[in-house]
């Protein structure tokens, strides 16, 4: 009977591996992963005003009138994965891919404007859905629609490599081990493992109110700022720690590596400040987009020089 009880407790320890390292095989495209999307709402929710928090529940009772019942939003939450959720009906939201990302390949100069026409990009997205949200003369269904989509832009950005690449669509096509875990692809790490390990600590909880000196800190800027910082940590240490070479740009990098666990620890902190970045800033484009007063013109992408 205790050989049995040994055998039983080994066969449970084995599943348990099995489950863990399942949850770390890739799934069908959700940037920037539903467990840190859902984090960069809870973060913004915990730091706008009351008055901006009831204005967005207000807003979620036009969720039935959107037509996606397939696809919560009914909380900030759901917010910031919906317009991954919907993706998955081609025919109706198929246009919308494009407007999750917007690349700047690492070895060349940062552009804000390139890569976007239409403003199919991220960065013309983020603009585009704040300005409607604000817009109190469109329907509500409108402006909730617009929240999801800035919520989760805003998300995306904030995730280096939907704008920084090398011929590899951000990292996609090069397979990449996790650790011990086998055959993922460098853009799904940064997605999805490396970003849940970031924001898992419960010693160091990312959802909470931010003091004003945090606030100053992981704040400010505009999507092209946020696009440029995003480009810069894909140049500087994605790629360069990826494949163990400062010169990225010099040589052809293979399409196959894989990241140790001093690379992942590493890489930690970077992931960590991003969401915290993202979710401050969410918070920030909220509060303005349901502040009183004029609707205020944005800058057009195409007429920013930087």
């Amino acid at each position: 009977m205790g050989d049995r009880a040994i055998r039983d407790g080994r066969l449970r320890a084995f599943v348990a591996s099995l489950c863990a390292v399942a949850l770390l095989i890739p799934v069908p495209a959700q940037a920037w992963g539903f467990y840190a999307h859902r984090k960069t709402a809870e973060i913004a929710e915990a730091n706008v005003s009351p008055e901006t928090r009831a204005k967005i529940r207000r807003l979620m009772r036009a969720e039935k009138m959107i037509g996606t019942p397939e696809c919560d939003l009914a909380t900030i939450e759901d917010a910031s994965v919906w317009p991954d959720c919907v993706r998955r009906t081609s025919w109706r939201w198929g246009y919308t891919a494009a407007w999750h990302y917007r690349t700047t390949p690492i070895c060349e100069t940062y552009s804000p404007r390139a890569n976007c026409a239409g403003g199919n990009c991220v960065t013309a997205q983020i603009e585009r859905n704040h300005r409607l949200l604000a817009d109190e003369s469109l329907p509500d269904h409108i402006r909730l629609q617009a929240l999801a989509f800035l919520v989760h832009f805003a998300g995306d950005i904030h995730m280096p490599l939907h704008s920084g690449d090398k011929n590899d669509r951000g990292g996609n096509d090069r397979r990449t081990d996790y650790g011990i875990v086998p055959n993922l692809n460098l853009h799904w790490i940064w997605d999805g493992p490396l970003a849940e390990r970031a924001i898992s600590n419960p010693a160091e909880p990312v959802v909470r109110r931010y003091t004003p000196a945090e606030r100053a800190d992981f704040g400010g800027g505009v999507p092209a700022d946020w696009g440029r910082e995003s480009w810069k940590i894909s140049r500087d240490f994605i790629y360069p720690t990826a494949f163990d070479t400062e010169n990225v740009c010099g040589q052809e990098l293979p399409m196959n590596t894989a990241l140790t666990q001093e690379d992942i620890l590493r890489g930690v902190p970077i992931a960590k400040r991003r969401v915290q970045q993202a979710g401050i800033r969410i918070a920030e484009l909220l509060e303005s987009a349901f502040a009183p007063g004029p609707l205020q013109e944005p800058v057009p992408l195409d007429l920013r020089r930087r």
